[in-house]
Parts: C-alpha cells; sequence; structure tokens
C-alpha cells in the first residue's frame, strides 16, 4: 500500500492513501503528481504540498471567490493569478462578468488539470469569457493597462514560484491593477500553523490599501484547521456590505454552491481571537 505524505510543515505529517497512482512528473517550474483517494477522489500535488481535490475543492475555491463577486456587486472585470486548476475560475464564471483573465505561471499544471482533473475546472477554460495568459503575474499586475474590479490570488504556498505573491511590491503591483472600487482577495494560509501568512499580509495591506482585513473558512484537506483569506478594498470595505444586501444578491444570481451561502458570508468575517493577535 502506497502513501502520500505532504511535506509543508516539518512539524506535522499528514498522509493520504494512493489508492491509484495517474501522474508524477516534472515542469520547468515544479513537480507535479496526480493520484486517487477513495475518499477524496482525484488529488492535485505540487512540489510535495496538496493543492486541491475533487472531494473539498468547493470549500476553497467557493470562499475565494463569491464573498468579493457578491459583497462587490457589480464585477465585470476579474484577473485571477495562479489558479492552473480552474477551480477558481469556474466558479468566477457562475457571475454575469465579461472578462476573466488567468495569468498562470506554469503552462503545463493547466493542461494536466484540464486532462485529469476535468471536474474541478469544468468548461471554465472553454468560456469565451475565459483568457488564459501565461507567464508571470507580478509583473502583469506591475505593467498592465487594464483595470480590473477583482483580483484573485489562487497561490501556491509562499515558496518557489509563489514566493513573490506574498510580498509587499506584488500587493502594489495589484493595487495599480484594481479599479476604483476594486478588491483584491489572497489565500493566506492556514492561520494555527503558518501564523506569518496573516501578519505579513497585514502589514503590507494596512500600509496599500484604504480598507483590508480577513475571512476564514476551513478547507479539510489544508493540515492545521481554518485557513484565512486576505482582502484589500480600493475605496470599499468588503464587510460593510450587510447581510441583506448578500441574500438579494445571491437569491437573484441564483448561484449553486455547496458551502458558500450569505449566513456562512457573514459569519466568514468574525475572527477569532488567536487571529486578532496576528494583526500586529
Amino acid at each position: 500500500m502506497d502513501w502520500f505524505y505532504e511535506t509543508l510543515h516539518p512539524e506535522l505529517r499528514a498522509g493520504i492513501r494512493v489508492d491509484e497512482a495517474i501522474y508524477n512528473g516534472e515542469t520547468a517550474f515544479q513537480s507535479v503528481r496526480v493520484f486517487r483517494n477513495e475518499r477524496l477522489g482525484r488529488v492535485l500535488v505540487l512540489d510535495g504540498v496538496v493543492q486541491t481535490t475533487e472531494a473539498d475543492e468547493f470549500f476553497y475555491h467557493e470562499m475565494l471567490t463569491h464573498p468579493a463577486m457578491l459583497a462587490h456587486g457589480n464585477v465585470r472585470n476579474v484577473l485571477i493569478i495562479g489558479g492552473g486548476d480552474g477551480g477558481c475560475m469556474e466558479e468566477v464564471l457562475k457571475h454575469d462578468v465579461d472578462k476573466v483573465i488567468l495569468a498562470e505561471l506554469d503552462p503545463e499544471v493547466i493542461e494536466l488539470s484540464k486532462q485529469y482533473l476535468p471536474s474541478i475546472c469544468g468548461g471554465a477554460f472553454d468560456d469565451p469569457r475565459a483568457e488564459v495568459m501565461i507567464g508571470d503575474g507580478a509583473r502583469f499586475v506591475a505593467e498592465t493597462d487594464q483595470r480590473f474590479d477583482l483580483i484573485i490570488v489562487d497561490s501556491t504556498d509562499p515558496i518557489g514560484p509563489g514566493e513573490v505573491l506574498f510580498q509587499a511590491p506584488f500587493y502594489r503591483g495589484c493595487h495599480r491593477a484594481l479599479a476604483d472600487g476594486g478588491v483584491v482577495i489572497t489565500q493566506n494560509g492556514v492561520t494555527f500553523v503558518q501564523p506569518e501568512e496573516v501578519t505579513g499580509t497585514h502589514r503590507a495591506f494596512r500600509d496599500i490599501f484604504d480598507h483590508h482585513g480577513f475571512y476564514m473558512a476551513c478547507v479539510p484537506m489544508y493540515a492545521g484547521g481554518s485557513m484565512a483569506f486576505g482582502w484589500g478594498g480600493k475605496g470599499r470595505d468588503l464587510p460593510a456590505t450587510g447581510l441583506a444586501t448578500i441574500e438579494r444578491a445571491y437569491a437573484a444570481r441564483d448561484l449553486k454552491t455547496r458551502y458558500y451561502n450569505p449566513d456562512v458570508h457573514a459569519a466568514a468575517f468574525a475572527l477569532p481571537n488567536y487571529v486578532r493577535d496576528l494583526m500586529t
């Protein structure tokens, strides 16, 4: 019997039984592994770290996407940085947007995801509103003339090619690429075992955005507990949008979600004290 053990946290050892080996290889940027587990379905691993599974991807992708989409209320142009599995883009495309650009550094992740994880990306890559840009997302936001209502940073952990996406120069680039009233959303790790991600992003955001903060959700296969999502607003205070407004927008758009709903939206912005203490 073969087992996969995640290598992200040296103090912890999280194992997943490998019931079927599907793909194991190297791209120009990272190692990629896809295997099947009886409970989780297909599992995507980059550089020894679980990125997503068929069974629980909706926890993460829905919470990365819908809180900002509904609180903003009129998102037309979206930039996703990372997210080569297509799960985040699929959720964005449930809304009436004009254009979604996916900026992904590693084209092989996209192709492997389309081949081996079609249940996660669905038809997102074939949607006429979707555009794929292969390249450095940090450079793109620093140089583009386009402006976005929403930027979602669907990154790996701050190791290897994902490290730059947790640094202040990148966040400043996101700010310049936002339209007035726009919002950036980031994944900021599991707060219990990666507290430095919240502290680092908070310190960068407070110097760049006029409104900023975090909300939280549990993603079962991200070891260590609840995950933080950072948000920064360019003239927009994300949690200031009231529950009644979120309820009306959710009903009007007839969203098909498995984790996210208006009550979860409101509760997600309530931070436990240990996370508040990280925001120093």
